[in-house]
């Protein structure tokens, strides 16, 4: 394994911790905005303090012209809904079984962008391969939820 697939791992990781103690915050307060707007609190100061320590400088004027106007605000609204759910619903799933559903989800969008080429980004065609992938890891959600009360 090399080591951004470690890495890849360990950010899934740190996921799935960061989602369940924060969702205790949001259980112990008993709001889920007020959890999730701490997370993103805490999340803009860390991202600033880790900004200013590796600054490689500003974008120029023209640069921050070009980007779409879109940009600078969907990206942080599809993750505050995206947080906001994980804080909603683990209480209600269990933080395994939101995880597993919520993986199954990224991978599934994540090969119609990368097959779409969609924001530009590099351009990798579903295959076959891929197809079973996904298929088995649809699978393996159904059998990591699977209770013996339904087999029943």
């Amino acid at each position: 394994m090399n080591a951004f697939a470690f890495l890849a791992l360990f950010a899934g990781a740190a996921i799935a911790v960061q989602a369940a103690l924060n969702t205790k915050l949001g259980v112990i307060t008993n709001n889920t905005f007020f959890a999730t707007s701490v997370a993103f609190l805490v999340a803009f100061i860390t991202t600033c303090a880790a900004f200013l320590i590796f600054m490689n400088g500003l974008p120029n004027v023209n640069t921050l012209r070009s980007v779409p106007v879109y940009m600078w605000f969907t990206g942080g609204m599809i993750s505050a809904l995206g947080v906001g759910l994980f804080y909603f619903l683990i209480p209600k799933m269990g933080v395994g079984q939101m995880m597993s559903f919520a993986l199954t989800g990224q991978l599934i969008t994540a090969m119609i962008i990368s097959h779409q080429g969609w924001l530009n980004l590099p351009e990798k065609p579903i295959e076959i391969q891929s197809i079973i992938g996904a298929i088995l890891m649809i699978f393996g959600v159904i059998l990591v939820n699977w209770s013996k009360s339904h087999a029943a």
